[in-house]
């Protein structure tokens, strides 16, 4: 496959995939500050845009729509909604002759609603359900209409490392405001993980058993596990063949490592300083997305993401 078409692949899963999870964010941030009247708003806008590696000027004002404007709707904001749309859909652009016309026509569709102002339009709460809607539309007829090859591979590849960096960076989120008893629930709806864990967890709702559900859970997939599993598994599955033993490429290795530190440390240990885990998987995410782009997209024009740790 040329290094062209892998690479758009892969920037469509992860840009798909950050403005869901970025509206997901903006959504537990919202719902936090009207259920919580507890909650010092200028410190939580501070903690999310630290979060989400944006630094405010001095005189930016600490409220909600400022939070908005970052991170939802101002396109010249590398990690807002409105950015990750269009660059979704001039990574389709690029690999129109790989996806599927009815993938490319929901993504088109996607963002000309954006370009059309819609977000702006709407209520917050209604239009971070329109981009989760809208995202999952396009997932789900990519699913359907893709052949299930290198090309998928790539695209499923870029949606799970996404997927890792963005829950842990709701996980920090939370951790951040720990002493709101509506910080975890919040986060759990966040991740759309409230119902799987209830039943999950038959009534025995904690702070440490939610966390430990979006951590840990191998079956959910959203938790930072399958996240990272997935990653790691898309990423064998592209070098079958190359190894009988060990594993191939410094992303696997970041991956492994970064799950592996999760799963046999004690669950007390990483909740003893949960900021600092999530960190560390942020900066495998990013160590694994450089190795990535070095192995497999070389001599292509990279789409790199400026905020945060890329």
């Amino acid at each position: 496959m040329l290094s062209r078409i892998a690479e758009s692949l892969y920037w469509i899963g992860r840009y798909l995939e950050r403005a869901e999870d970025t509206s997901r964010l903006l959504d537990v941030h919202q719902q936090l500050l009207i259920e919580d009247p507890l909650v010092d708003p200028e410190a939580q806008v501070d903690g999310l845009l630290a979060v989400m590696g944006v630094e405010p000027g001095p005189d930016t004002p600490r409220t909600f729509p400022t939070v908005l404007r970052l991170l939802a709707y101002d396109e010249a904001s590398p990690c807002s909604i409105v950015a990750s749309v269009d660059g979704a859909r001039e990574a389709a652009r690029r690999s129109r002759e790989t996806v599927s016309t009815d993938v490319w026509e929901a993504v088109n569709t996607f963002y000309l609603a954006v370009r059309e102002g819609v977000l702006e339009q709407l209520r917050p709460s209604e239009a971070f359900k329109m981009v989760r809607e809208r995202v999952a539309v396009i997932s789900g007829i990519t699913d359907g209409t893709m052949s299930h090859d290198e090309g998928w591979l790539f695209l499923i590849l870029g949606r799970a490392l996404e997927r890792a960096d963005m829950t842990a960076r709701m996980i920090s989120s939370a951790a951040f405001t720990t002493s709101s008893p509506y910080a975890w629930p919040t986060t759990l709806r966040a991740c759309g993980a409230h119902h799987a864990f209830t039943r999950y967890s038959q009534g025995s709702v904690s702070d440490r058993s939610a966390a430990e559900f979006l951590l840990l859970d191998r079956l959910f997939p959203r938790s930072l596990v399958h996240a990272l599993s997935e990653a790691e598994q898309a990423l064998a599955d592209l070098d079958a063949g190359e190894r009988r033993a060990g594993v191939s490429g410094d992303a696997s290795r970041a991956l492994g490592r970064a799950r592996a530190a999760l799963e046999f440390a004690p669950l007390d240990d990483v909740l003893a300083d949960l900021p600092t885990a999530m960190q560390r998987v942020e900066t495998a995410c990013a160590v694994a997305g450089q190795a990535i782009s070095a192995r497999y997209f070389e001599g292509a024009a990279a789409m790199q993401w400026h905020g945060g740790a890329w």
